[in-house]
């Protein structure tokens, strides 16, 4: 177990692993002696993942260390995800701060609340749209609903899959991420240069 400085807390967060398909004792050892003896190591529907119980000063550092202590282990296991989804439904908004469905959806409708809730990210046709969970935070927060460690929790797990993504991307389908970071940062015709 990892041992923390006074002002640590615990933070609990499960990464999935790529790059390895089964849990052997060579591998549950490997990731043990590199750090990782916060960690339960499990098999679902054919992926491996690693629930931790990490000491910390923030989520952000528990999570970052962890990641780096898996890499450590040398047996060809990587971070694919942190194991939190960014896009929610109103019903989840609901969960993650204790209030109900119905007063989540007067927030988006602007019957109740402050108003400006954030727009929809996507499924914008369906009855069921999604939110980025790190945009409603921000407007929870600034709106004196939730805690500044919840945004910024909400913050770094969104930031952190966003950089395993594209880590993830560029293993893949290197040529086309390139492609496409090349196109959007530079060639798009509908960018006007100054």
């Amino acid at each position: 177990m990892k041992t923390g400085k006074p002002c640590d807390r615990e933070h609990d967060f499960a990464l999935v692993l790529t790059g390895i398909t089964e849990l052997t004792p060579k591998a549950e050892d490997a990731l043990f002696e590199t750090g990782c003896d916060d960690a339960t190591l499990s098999l679902r529907f054919g992926r491996v993942y690693a629930t931790f119980s990490r000491s910390a000063s923030s989520r952000r550092d528990a999570i970052l260390s962890a990641i780096c202590d898996v890499r450590k282990a040398n047996i060809g296991a990587d971070v694919l995800r942190v194991d939190t989804c960014d896009l929610v439904t109103q019903a989840e908004i609901a969960h993650r701060i204790g209030r109900t469905r119905q007063l989540v959806h007067q927030y988006v409708t602007g019957k109740r609340g402050p108003g400006s809730f954030p727009p929809p990210a996507c499924d914008l046709t369906d009855d069921s749209p999604l939110w980025y969970w790190c945009e409603v935070a921000y407007w929870l927060w600034q709106n004196d609903m939730i805690r500044g460690d919840t945004l910024k929790d909400a913050q770094a797990d969104s930031v952190i899959n966003l950089v395993l993504e594209l880590q993830h991307q560029k293993r893949i389908a290197p040529e086309l991420l390139e492609e496409a970071t090349r196109y959007i940062e530079c060639e798009c015709p509908c960018i006007v240069k100054s």
